[in-house]
């Protein structure tokens, strides 16, 4: 194939994101989380801005390629096909080969830490085309790489983290993190989040006395250590708890979950749609974070637009106790001790709440931050284009 680049302005770009189909297309298949939403409405705005857009992901939904939304969705193989040990290589990456080879892209980006990384890079090295990489999280920056079980996982996400051309991190941790492990440099982009405009924006007010809710929202892993939220919900019987977001069937999730369905001020609503989730927010007192290693949670970004304050075990580059975007804590009873203190302050509840609307104007909101990812990918073509 002869490869007929986009306009110097206007180059065509590639997201490749394996589960960003549901997210995409609004449906139920898959595991849709931050990355998938934040690569979907990426994929949306670019389009919506006449950029020649493709996203590659699983195949899913209907036999063959697809459009949504002004973004052509370009399929690998269904997750489950071939064969065990065998899979790996075909039709998973011969399958993706071809879809990058379809998506003829001047630029192709990629988000978290996965063998696809390496991968895609290998794909664009060999081709000719720039690569973008974006960490999703602080494990994709450690150089144990605790995520990453297989040791092919580990090499070829370290060969893509070498070879991108442009290397994208949330925070200044994370930074410090690719450059002190790694040798890699990279620039700080907050992550974008939609959220309410100015226009539909009402300011919350603090919740009544003795009907402050607790919102926990992800999915019920280890890594986000709802046991955690379960000790805390036995510790303060006076307030309520909800915790939205799938349940696997490990025996982690499963544990917790039958032990929070034995307390009588936690209520599990597993998965909830997206568009239900701005309800959610607006009827909580404070989104709760109980994990130790994260990226930049969207959830942060989700509540804050919406004026909710966050108590939090995981307080990226220290921001929320900077800025105070609610309270950052260490343990269970700090987080306790939080929470009863922001329920019985309204005028602090108020001036966090303030200070999150804020923040997420300021940072993360949509035309704030994708400009300048804009920025990264004309710069990374442009410099192939001379080079």
């Amino acid at each position: 194939m002869t490869h007929t680049p986009g306009q110097p302005d206007r180059p065509r770009l590639c997201l490749v994101s394996h589960a960003a189909y549901g997210a995409m297309t609004g449906g139920a298949g898959g595991h849709i989380g931050g990355v998938e939403r934040q690569t979907s409405f990426t994929a949306r705005w670019f389009a919506e801005r006449g950029y020649p857009t493709s996203l590659v992901t699983w195949g899913e939904g209907p036999v063959g390629d697809e459009c949504v939304d002004g973004v052509q969705i370009i399929k690998v193989c269904p997750r489950d096909a071939g064969l065990p040990g065998l899979r790996f290589f075909h039709p998973r990456w011969t399958s993706l080969v071809a879809a990058l080879r379809r998506a003829d892209a001047d630029v192709y980006y990629q988000n978290c830490a996965e063998e696809v990384t390496g991968q895609t890079a290998l794909w664009c090295r060999r081709h000719g085309r720039p690569f973008v990489y974006s960490a999703a999280s602080q494990a994709d920056c450690d150089p144990c790489l605790p995520m990453l079980q297989r040791r092919r996982e580990r090499i070829l996400y370290r060969f893509g983290l070498r070879h991108a051309d442009q290397v994208i991190v949330q925070t200044r941790m994370q930074q410090r993190m690719l450059r002190e492990g790694f040798g890699r440099e990279s620039v700080v982009i907050p992550m974008p989040c939609p959220g309410p405009s100015e226009a539909d924006f009402v300011e919350p007010d603090p919740p009544p006395e003795g009907r402050f809710r607790v919102l926990w929202v992800g999915r019920i892993c280890r890594e986000k250590r709802p046991d955690r939220l379960a000790d805390l919900a036995a510790a303060i019987p006076e307030m309520a708890f909800d915790v939205a977001g799938p349940f696997g069937d490990d025996a982690y999730s499963v544990s917790v979950r039958r032990r929070a369905a034995l307390l009588g001020n936690v209520t599990l609503h597993g998965g909830v749609e997206r568009e239900r989730m701005p309800d959610s927010y607006r009827g909580a007192g404070c989104l709760c974070c109980t994990s130790d290693v994260e990226g930049f949670p969207n959830t942060f970004l989700e509540a804050w637009s919406h004026g909710l304050p966050v108590v939090t075990t995981f307080d990226p580059d220290g921001l929320v106790a900077e800025h105070g975007l609610g309270v950052a804590a260490r343990d269970v009873p700090s987080l306790a001790a939080a929470l009863r203190a922001l329920a019985a302050d309204p005028d602090a509840w108020r001036k966090a709440s303030r200070n999150g609307r804020r923040y997420y104007l300021e940072n993360h909101r949509v035309d704030v931050v994708l400009p300048r990812f804009e920025e990264v990918f004309i710069n990374v073509v442009r410099q192939a284009e001379r080079s």
